[in-house]
C-alpha cells in the first residue's frame, strides 16, 4: 500500500490525480505542511470503519429480543378534567 502526500494546493488544481492515488492507498492532504485530512476508496474506508450493530448488539442482548416491559398505571387522579373560569 503505497501512501501519497499532497499539499491542499497540489490537492485543489489536481484532484483526479489524488483519486488515481488513492486507489493505491492512502492519500495525506497537508495544510501549511501538517496532514489535515485523508482521503480513500470507499472500500478503503468501508475497511476502516466499524462493522455496523443493532441496537440489541449494543445492549448486549440475544437474538430474540424479547423485553418484559408492564408500564406503571397513572390512576384515576391523572384524569381529572381541566377548570375554566
Amino acid at each position: 500500500m503505497a501512501i501519497t502526500t499532497f499539499s491542499s494546493r497540489e490537492f485543489n488544481q489536481d484532484t483526479g490525480r489524488a483519486k488515481k492515488a488513492a486507489d493505491k492507498g492512502p492519500v495525506f492532504i497537508t495544510d501549511r505542511g501538517r496532514p489535515a485530512h485523508v482521503l480513500l476508496t470507499i472500500k478503503q474506508y468501508r475497511a476502516l470503519s466499524p462493522k455496523k450493530q443493532t441496537i440489541l448488539d449494543l445492549i448486549g442482548m440475544d437474538d430474540d429480543g424479547e423485553i418484559e416491559f408492564e408500564p406503571p398505571r397513572l390512576g384515576d387522579d391523572f384524569l381529572i378534567p381541566a377548570e375554566f373560569e
